[in-house]
This record gives C-alpha cells, sequence and structure tokens, in this order.
C-alpha cells in the first residue's frame, strides 16, 4: 500500500520509467535457472535495458559456432530429403507472384486490414481516451502496422540463423534443405519491407523482447539451441501468428502474401522437429535436456510478453495513458488474445512432438495457462496447404 501511494505521487512519466524498469527485472528474474541465465540474460540486459534494436544503427552480433563439413555427402535424413523436394517445388518470386497492383488504404472501413474488434477501444475510453470511428481505424492501422513491422524483424533474424544452422547442422540433407530456408527467409525479409513501407507507409522499429531473442540465438554456440530457438521458437509462433493474420485481414494483397509466406513456415517448422527430435530424445544428456526446456519455457513468455506494442503506446499515448494501463489495454484487447491462442497452438504441440515438455516442465506451462494446446497436431502432421484449408473453413 505505501509503496502503490508512493508510485501515485511521482510523475505520469516517472510512473511510467519505473514500470518499464521493474518489467524487465520480472523477465530477467523469471529466468531461475542459472544456465538458462547464462543464455539469455546478456541479451536482456543488451535488449530490454539498453534497447539496443532501437540506437538507429546496426547491430553488431557476435557469431559463435561450428561449421560442419561432411565430404562423403551422405543421403542421412529421408524426411529432410523430402522437405527439400517439397522446397524445391513451393519457391515463388516476391516481385511476380504477388498483387502489388492492388492499392491498399489501410484507413479504407470496406477493406479492413483487421476486424474492427481487434482492439479494446472501449477500454480505452474509461481511461478517459475516447475516439471516433476514423481514430479507431487509425488505431488499427497502427496496431497492424506494428505487428508487421514485428514479422519483418524476425524475419530477418530467421534468416541470418537459417544461415548459421545451415553451416552448422549435422545432417547433410538438412543442409540441402537449410539452403531453400535461407532463400525463403530472403524473399519474406523483401515482400513483408515491401509492404509495410509501400503500401503502409510505416514501419515500427524492434519490439525489445524480439530483440532479445534474435540476440541470444545468433550469439549461442550451440546447434541445436539455434534450431530450437528459430525453427522452433520463433517460426513456430510466426506460423500462428501470420495464420490469425490470414484468417482475420480483408485485404487481397495481405492475405495472399500471408498464404504464400504460411506454406513455406510451415516446412521450416517441420525442418525442426525433424532435426531435432532424435537428438533431444538419444543424444543430449537428462541435464542438457532439461537445460534446453527450461530455455523453450523462457522464451515462450518472452514471446507472450512480445505482443504489448509499448512501441505504439510511446508515438501515440505516452503522457495520456499509463505504460501499466496500455499493457492492460493490450492484454484484454480482443484481437492480440486471438494472436497469442493461435501462436501457441502451433508452438507447444512441437515441444511435445521433440520431447521438451515432460512431467517436470508442464506445471510451469500449466501455471501461465499453455497446457491447453497440448492436444493440437505438431508440424509434421500438417502441410501449409492443409493449414490453409483450415484457416480458410475457420474463416467461412
Amino acid at each position: 500500500m505505501l509503496k502503490e501511494l508512493a508510485l501515485e505521487s511521482l510523475p505520469q512519466k516517472v510512473r511510467d520509467q519505473v514500470d518499464q524498469f521493474t518489467e524487465t527485472i520480472e523477465v530477467l528474474t523469471e529466468m531461475r535457472d542459472p544456465r538458462v541465465l547464462a543464455s539469455l540474460g546478456p541479451a536482456g540486459v543488451r535488449g530490454l535495458v539498453f534497447h539496443r534494436g532501437k540506437q538507429g544503427t546496426p547491430t553488431k552480433m557476435p557469431a559463435h559456432h561450428s561449421a560442419h563439413f561432411d565430404w562423403t555427402y551422405p543421403k542421412d535424413q529421408p524426411e529432410m530429403a523430402d522437405l527439400y523436394r517439397r522446397a524445391k517445388a513451393g519457391q515463388w518470386d516476391g516481385d511476380k507472384d504477388l498483387p502489388w497492383h492492388i492499392d491498399v488504404d489501410p484507413l479504407n472501413p470496406e477493406v479492413p486490414l483487421v476486424p474492427t474488434d481487434f482492439a479494446d477501444h472501449d477500454f480505452l475510453a474509461e481511461k478517459g481516451i475516447k475516439l471516433d470511428a476514423k481514430e479507431r481505424r487509425q488505431l488499427d492501422y497502427e496496431m497492424t502496422s506494428w505487428m508487421l513491422s514485428q514479422f519483418l524483424h524476425g524475419e530477418q533474424g530467421a534468416l541470418y540463423a537459417a544461415a548459421q544452422v545451415t553451416e552448422a547442422v549435422q545432417f547433410f540433407d538438412g543442409k540441402l534443405y537449410g539452403a531453400t530456408q535461407v532463400m525463403d527467409e530472403g524473399r519474406h525479409v523483401e515482400v513483408f519491407n515491401r509492404y509495410c513501407v509501400e503500401k503502409l507507409e510505416r514501419l515500427y522499429p524492434v519490439n525489445d523482447n524480439l530483440f532479445v531473442i534474435i540476440d541470444g540465438l545468433m550469439t549461442d554456440s550451440r546447434w541445436d539451441m539455434k534450431f530450437l530457438g528459430m525453427q522452433i521458437m520463433v517460426e513456430g509462433l510466426a506460423l500462428g501468428a501470420f495464420g490469425m493474420m490470414y484468417k482475420s485481414t480483408k485485404e487481397p494483397l495481405l492475405r495472399e502474401l500471408l498464404s504464400r509466406v504460411i506454406q513455406d513456415e510451415a516446412r521450416h517448422v517441420h525442418y525442426g522437429v525433424v532435426a531435432l527430435r532424435e537428438h533431444v530424445k538419444t543424444v543430449l544428456s537428462e541435464r542438457e535436456r532439461q537445460e534446453r526446456e527450461d530455455w523453450a519455457f523462457e522464451v515462450a513468455l518472452l514471446m507472450r510478453n512480445r505482443f504489448t506494442a509499448y512501441e505504439v503506446w510511446e508515438e501515440r499515448f505516452a503522457g495520456r495513458l499509463s505504460r501499466e494501463n496500455w499493457r492492460e489495454f493490450t492484454n484484454r484487447s480482443p484481437g492480440l488474445e486471438r494472436f497469442r491462442h493461435t501462436m501457441f497452438r502451433r508452438l507447444v504441440p512441437n515441444l511435445r512432438e521433440i520431447g521438451l515438455l515432460s512431467p517436470r516442465i508442464i506445471p510451469a506451462y500449466e501455471r501461465v495457462g499453455l497446457m491447453k494446446y497440448w492436444g493440437e497436431k505438431a508440424a509434421p502432421e500438417l502441410t501449409g496447404e492443409e493449414l490453409l484449408r483450415d484457416l480458410d473453413d475457420q474463416a467461412a
């Protein structure tokens, strides 16, 4: 009570700074395993404390991993070889295969980027921020631009991680497939950047939580951790987020862009499951497996916290709405809640499939409400085409 009274006596700007510091400490102290803290802690300081992704200059991340050469070129993984064949057949050209001629008006109520119930505008009104219909569409446009900007930043991280993984993976069929993923990620960076810059005319900086994950992955020396972080965590969550936006948007260019990206991403996550399944269950010691299990849980929390869109708050509402109230707004907004649901619906089954959801860690997932996705299908059971059909059925 005394602490709350003391905070209320401070200017709003100072209270927001205290809230940011407190939230950062909470994220870092959630990393209870010292091995997880050693892995993600330095990245957390660079991202959450120093905001390295928002300094307006290129970020240099030292990469520490061994390139694995095999001069016998074995045919060592039939499932990866099949993914390679599918990936070659599934290549597409972002310039020629997307309808860039479509005019995108992000404020057109006839062709909304997201549904009208995406944000909890009533909550803002309760806090004294009353928006008319045009202002509500403007906020929806900004939130959509923010999400697509984070998709773009995540795809840049995936591009560089895919290049590292291709060097480091110890299956030769996996190297051939990995080369196609590098191409896929480059194409995703191209099309998301073009859509944000040319069509929406807005690009937000990288979110601090996303920066921490990318920094941690790029600087980790262990090939399987790069696989776990990028192929299972980032790509798996992105697949869910892309699917949710594909299902909800009425904008035809964005919908076509997402449909093609989803088919690529389904292969990427499948690749991660195949590469890690045997490794986690038969190669790692129990201590190493538990470390990766804890690491995956910490990253899941970071990803859950990623969708708070503080960058929009800083631009539009700082000084008018407290940081704490903005966080409550994003937690209550139906659209972002649907995003979180779809994201974790794709992640949890893959962790189960590779052996990183043991009875030891399940109570932690239950505590944060993620175990309800246990029974969903894992990546090897779903092709991109099947995912699209399912999303189309849900939308219909």
